[in-house]
């Protein structure tokens, strides 16, 4: 899922513009959600450094201390992943606008049409098919979740279960086809498991653990375990007295 942040300065046109985005998400079958709509950029900003954003999308005439600009710089600052896009009425400002790494501005009074065109083609740049994406697009339906919040990916039968640390998402899929499109931290580590090696906490001989609590967890295979070992040393983040056998 790709999460949207929208602020405007106009309470009015903020409330039009979430009911278009959502009509966009619903017509498209994309899986996006609004996580914040506020008028308020400093609301913004602290939203930003406590949650998962994926886009933001700002007004540029903001009319207070602080500018669409100014919003757009400071959320560089925290996060230089955003997808950032301007609306405004003012071209004026658009050089400077793209300055700040924008993906695209739409014009007010802004229309279904632009807004749709600008919002597929963000999906589209999200998921590009590469294995370096920092998203994984997990189905037919859009459906996106980001790469970095997944721990590892469990086989059940038909079915591949992405484990993230703050939901659960199932796919009818298999290793083979999902595998060349995963970012190359995901290794094979078990005949039913892929490990997200980033997100790991800790390992002993046989189980990798995600968490301090060990909860969440899964299993090293002995076909794998020589490959997998390679591949999480040569990573630098841990040092592991582990063996290959």
């Amino acid at each position: 899922m790709l999460n949207f942040v929208l602020c405007d300065d106009n309470i009015n046109a903020l409330n039009r513009f979430s009911k278009m985005l959502n009509l966009v998400f619903v017509n498209n079958d994309l899986d996006g959600h609004i996580s914040l709509a506020t008028p308020n950029a400093n609301e913004v900003l602290s939203f930003i450094q406590n949650n998962n954003v994926d886009v933001v999308i700002l007004d540029i005439d903001l009319q207070t201390s602080m500018s669409g600009i100014d919003l757009a710089q400071q959320i560089r600052n925290v996060n230089k992943k955003i997808y950032i896009i301007f609306a405004t009425a003012h071209l004026e400002y658009l050089i400077l606008a793209y300055k700040c790494k924008t993906f695209d501005y739409l014009t007010k009074p802004i229309s279904l049409n632009n807004l749709e065109s600008t919002i597929l083609r963000l999906f589209n740049d999200v998921y590009s098919d590469t294995p370096n994406s920092s998203f994984i697009k997990i189905n037919n339906r859009n459906t996106i979740i980001n790469a970095n919040s997944v721990c590892y990916i469990e086989k059940d039968n038909t079915k591949l279960i992405f484990k993230s640390d703050n939901a659960d998402y199932s796919v009818y899929s298999s290793f083979n086809k999902i595998q060349p499109t995963l970012p190359s931290n995901f290794i094979r580590c078990h005949k039913s498991y892929i490990v997200n090696i980033h997100n790991i906490e800790s390992i002993n001989e046989t189980t990798i653990h995600f968490d301090k609590t060990n909860k969440l967890k899964c299993y090293i295979g002995q076909t794998y375990r020589k490959k997998f070992l390679e591949v999480f040393n040569n990573d630098n983040r841990f040092n592991t007295d582990l063996n290959d056998t």
